[in-house]
């Protein structure tokens, strides 16, 4: 019959039969949420299905946090590691208390150079430069020419480097986002880089007293 009316028919108009008595979980399950001040359609009533055909669908909204950290992303190059990525592999305070490299742990003076130790003696400098890069500019020449990695492999320096970034600002961010962030198995501690100026002048200071 349907494909012998080719004309327009009209809107059909569909019916159906559903009991009006709601599932005990069901109604609890709603009462629940409307206390908490949300409300969840668990089920369609038989006005909603006979008018719209579906049931409503709420999806749950997506936090702040999550935005702002997917658009911070966005601006990094996926060459360089994610924030994502540095808070999942980086020890909590909790942690870094049960590890003695930590143990009287002070960032130090803030300046653009910061310095990393407790590297895993596989650690290259390009390991450095897929974390610490994403605290650099490199569309900007200033920037790539301040960004330096040297990474100490013998002596006592070993397992230690020294990172140049462009200013203070971005080391101060490296130093919060990348301290405690295990890199082969061993977690970095990440502070500012002492210059021997300052330390120079605090001598002469405590000599004059």
């Amino acid at each position: 019959d349907v494909f012998e009316q080719p004309q327009h028919v009209g809107h059909k108009k569909i019916e159906f039969h559903i009991s009006t008595e709601i599932p005990a979980v069901l109604q609890i399950n709603s009462e629940k949420e409307e206390k908490n001040g949300k409300r969840v359609y668990l089920y369609a009533t038989t006005e909603e299905i006979n008018n719209t055909g579906f049931g409503r669908i709420f999806p749950a909204p997506s936090s702040n946090d999550k935005m702002e950290t997917e658009e911070e992303d966005d601006e990094i190059p996926s060459e360089f590691i994610s924030r994502k990525d540095l808070e999942k592999n980086r020890l909590s305070r909790e942690e870094m208390e049960k590890y003695s490299v930590f143990k009287n742990y002070e960032p130090g003076d803030p300046n653009c150079r910061i310095y990393v130790k407790n590297l895993a003696k596989q650690v290259q400098e390009k390991d450095l430069k897929f974390i610490f890069g994403r605290y650099v500019d490199f569309q900007s020449e200033v920037e790539r020419n301040m960004f330096d990695i040297r990474v100490m492999k013998e002596g006592r320096m070993k397992g230690q480097a020294f990172i140049g970034l462009p200013n203070e600002k971005a080391a101060a961010k490296a130093l919060k986002e990348a301290n405690g962030y295990v890199l082969f198995e061993k977690p970095m501690v990440v502070q500012f880089a002492r210059s021997a100026r300052p330390k120079q002048d605090a001598n002469e200071g405590k000599r004059k007293k």
